[in-house]
């Protein structure tokens, strides 16, 4: 029995593509780079200075440049930008009213991912939220250690009653890491095929199949 539950916040609880595109936009205008907004939602998930390093090639000093451009669009107006995914809160009311221990595990800056929790009035579920330091260090080793702070935070000794429920490998690389187990949702970010290959024990298609699975026994 899963007794703590751990949840990715961007394609998992949210869908801030709107608002990360036109972040994401704004930043890359700056430095003269002229994306679509489709190829930019492969950005959604990955901690933000992976992406834009691995993407563009650009030097340390540069990714801080466009991180901190991409904050001054998103601190104001892209946060905003967002949308709870159908059946969210009514699965969170029902898992929190069920005992669970509910954690939100983001690779987005903490200071961000209460805001975003706070705005949708989502907070009063969850016990901790953990999610990276504003100058990333905390991701650098991928999302491990954003779910041990959680872990921590909550003192979930027992890593075989926790779980992380995420979109992107991410996700489910972090937690095969730091010992607990995943479930993949496939409304997300990330297709059926990335998260069967990182390892995902188990795949939801909505919000409903997950709370069934959730409070079925798992």
């Amino acid at each position: 029995m899963k007794t703590c539950i751990l949840f990715d916040l961007d394609g998992t609880l949210s869908d801030p593509k709107e608002g990360l595109l036109n972040s994401y936009q704004y930043a890359l205008s700056a430095f003269g780079i002229r994306e679509e907004r489709e190829n930019l939602t492969r950005f959604i998930g990955p901690p933000l200075r992976e992406s834009f390093a691995s993407a563009y090639g650009f030097s340390p000093g540069e990714v801080e440049a466009v991180v901190a451009k991409f904050r001054e669009f998103f601190a104001e107006t892209g946060i905003y930008q967002n949308t709870v995914y159908p059946g969210i809160p009514e699965a969170l009311k029902a898992l929190y009213d069920s005992g669970k221990t509910l954690c939100v595990a983001t690779n987005k800056a903490a200071l961000y991912a209460r805001q975003t929790i706070e705005f949708f009035r989502m907070d009063r579920y969850f016990t901790y939220i953990s999610g990276d330091e504003m100058d990333g260090s905390l991701s650098k080793g991928g999302k491990r250690e954003i779910i041990r702070r959680a872990l921590e935070a909550v003192g979930a000794t027992d890593l075989s009653a926790a779980v992380m429920i995420g979109d992107r490998k991410h996700d489910i690389l972090g937690a095969k890491q730091a010992g607990i187990g995943s479930i993949g949702v496939l409304y997300g970010y990330g297709s059926r095929e990335e998260l069967e290959e990182a390892g995902a024990e188990a795949l939801v298609n909505d919000a409903n199949a997950l709370t069934g699975l959730l409070l079925g026994g798992l």
